[in-house]
Parts: C-alpha cells; structure tokens; sequence
C-alpha cells in the first residue's frame, strides 16, 4: 500500500467447493427426521389487506424485473458505479470496483503471479535460442547496449539487451494470447484485441555508463494510433525485479495528461537506439517503483510517464511485454507533430533493412506489425 492505497492485486482463485451449493426443503428435512420443523399457527386476516399487500408485492416484483431488464442490456463491471464514471476501463470486466478506481488515478494496475513460472522459462529458453541463432524469427529486431556494441564482442544472450517484434514467432507469442492476460487486457481495449508491440528485455549490468537506464518516457509517441484509451501495455517480470537491478518507475496520474515532445536524453554515457525521453516533466512528481516477483504483470496506459533505473547487479533482468490495442483503433498521420522524430528513424531503419526502393509510411510499419489476437481486425491489422 501507498499512503493507505493498495497497489498490487492478487489473480483470483476460485475453489471448485465454493461453487457446490445443495438446496433442500423443509418438508424433505422433516419427512428425513433430520430436523423438527414447528408447527405453523393458522393466522386470521383482514381481507382488504390481503388484497393490499399482495398489490404492493406486485408493484415490488415489477420494479425488479424492470431494473433486471436494464441491467442485462448494459451490465456494470462487478460494482454499482455506472460505468460513464470510468473513461479508462470496460463495463463488465474483470475488474473490481477498487482496482477500476486505481487504474483510473494512476494509470497502472499490478497483478500479482499472473503468469505461471513453467511459461516464463520456455520464453526464457526460446530468448536463448534466439540469442544463439538455433531460432530465426521472420521481422524480429535484435538490440544491443550501446556500451557492449563498443566493447569486445560477447555471444549469446549476454550481448543482446532486447528483442522486439516477434509476434510470428509460436512460442513466445503465446504470451500475447495468455488468456489470463486477456482477461485483464480486455477490460482496458474491449473484446477486439490486436498485439501492435513485443519485446523481451533482457536489462544488462551496467558497466558503469549508465547505459542500462531508460529514459522517463511515453509509450504514445512511439504509436501511431488512437484513441490511447484503447490501448494498454502488459509488462510481465520473468524473475524478481527490484531498485537494485532497475525495476520500472511510474509517475502516477500522468497518464491523464497531453503527450509531450521527446527526444534523446543527453546523457554522458549515450543512450540506446530508440530511447527518446520526455523533454518537460516535472523532476518533483510523486514516482512509485514497482518492485515485482516473477510472474507479476502491470498493465499501464500508454500515456503513463514511466522509465527503469540501472540495473546494478551482476545478473541480467528479464521482462517480457506486450501492447495490445483496440482493433477498433484508427491509425493517424503524425507529420508535422511531435511524433515526426520517431517516425523519420523508424522509416530509415526499415529502408536500411528493405532497401531504399521499399516505400513504407509510417502506419505502413505498425500495420506490419501488429497482429489480430482476439475479436475482428478492425481497422489495426489485416484479417
């Protein structure tokens, strides 16, 4: 808890006693002799006010059926706020009234053990096979720090910081279609889910650079699309992240704010491909660092302020993620805005990778990316 709010959730667990329930009657009980039902004492009643009580249980069961009727057509998310009170959840949704409320303040919510320790260790070992080029996944960018590409080299899995974009690889996707994910995902997009980005992380020792830090940022100014309400990121610890090997740090309640400008930090050290920070945000906004156990998952809006400290252990620091969008989402063009940086290198990367003859948009790229995980395409992915 923060200040007396609570900030982690635990998955719910549903004994299958709890949902055995026997029903009996009384006269089964007394024919049974198990139980001494008393004897009803014959009461005189006035006739009038029979005819009145019976008319106002009636008026009660047709104000009742009345609110039941209302109530299947637009069923609120397991509590009586409506749900026009709530712009960043789904109506009838896994959530509990207090973690909609929590979601709605802060921008992040923290499931604890959510995914099971024997899927993170097969993604574990696909990430090494990956790493030692056993797996070739077709579209997948394999990242270094920028301290070890100017290093010696190192093979394996210690050179490699991150890799993204592999939605068509069958193993690690599975987390993508984690249905206990999707639970939680779908409260946030609604039931028409697309996976737009994945990356594994893999947060190296710092060599003393600093360069295993990532800068506060903006998940939005890397995405194309809208509305960012419809979009949710799910970030899954594989083992236990903490300040000392560089957990996640939130601003909370950023999330209810404009997208800022971004650039890359200028730090003394440099700073990895791709990582823009916010240019303007205030060094005095209360932050949280989510100190996580393997297998707890945060799902945060996309306008969420957050970053990673250094990672100053000796071990590398595991994190699986993914973002999922609204397939009812709509792509916008971003020239001439302050998403115009990350576009312009985004395309030179795909040039370099295609060839210059290759002509791509920007929304051409996240088309390519982005997969249909459940529902219709929509207007995201292609069928």
């Amino acid at each position: 808890r923060r200040g007396g709010e609570r900030l982690f959730w635990k998955t719910p667990r549903i004994s299958p006693s709890f949902t055995s329930f026997y029903r009996t009657e009384s006269s089964e009980l007394q024919s049974s002799g198990k139980v001494d039902v008393p004897p009803v004492t014959p009461r005189k009643f006035n006739v009038r006010s029979v005819i009145k009580m019976a008319a106002d249980r009636l008026k009660i069961i047709a104000q009742h059926l009345t609110l039941s009727a209302a109530g299947a057509q637009n069923r609120p998310c397991t509590n009586p706020v409506s749900a026009a009170a709530y712009q960043y959840s789904q109506p009838d949704c896994i959530l509990s009234e207090e973690q909609r409320k929590f979601y709605e303040k802060n921008g992040f919510l923290v499931i604890k053990n959510l995914v099971s320790e024997e899927k993170l260790d097969k993604y574990r070992e696909r990430f090494q096979k990956v790493c030692m080029g056993e797996v070739k996944i077709p579209g997948v960018i394999v990242m270094r720090d920028v301290a070890i590409a100017k290093s010696e080299f190192v093979p394996g899995e210690h050179a490699v910081t991150k890799i993204q974009d592999w939605m068509y690889d069958p193993v690690l996707f599975e987390y993508c279609r984690d249905p206990e994910i999707l639970k939680y995902v779908e409260a946030f997009t609604g039931p028409d889910i697309a996976a737009m980005h994945t990356m594994l992380i893999n947060k190296p020792p710092d060599p003393g650079s600093k360069t295993s830090r990532h800068p506060m940022h903006q998940d939005l100014h890397y995405f194309p699309f809208r509305p960012a309400d419809l979009v949710v990121c799910s970030w899954t610890a594989m083992e236990r992240v903490n300040r000392s090997n560089g957990c996640l740090v939130v601003l909370p309640g950023t999330h209810t704010g404009d997208l800022k400008q971004h650039d890359y930090p200028d730090w003394e050290g440099g700073v990895n491909k791709m990582y823009h920070g916010v240019r303007d945000y205030s060094p005095d906004h209360p932050r949280v660092h989510l100190a996580m156990e393997k297998g707890d998952t945060v799902f945060f809006h996309p306008l969420l302020i957050h970053g990673s400290g250094m990672n100053r252990t000796n071990g590398f620091r595991k994190a699986i993620s993914c973002h999922y969008a609204s397939s009812n989402c709509h792509y916008i063009d971003v020239e001439g805005t302050s998403q115009e940086n990350i576009s312009t290198e985004t395309l030179g990367v795909a040039k370099r990778r295609l060839g210059d003859d290759v002509k791509l948009s920007y929304k051409d790229v996240w088309r390519l990316r982005g997969r249909l995980v459940k529902g219709n395409p929509g207007n995201m992915v292609d069928p």
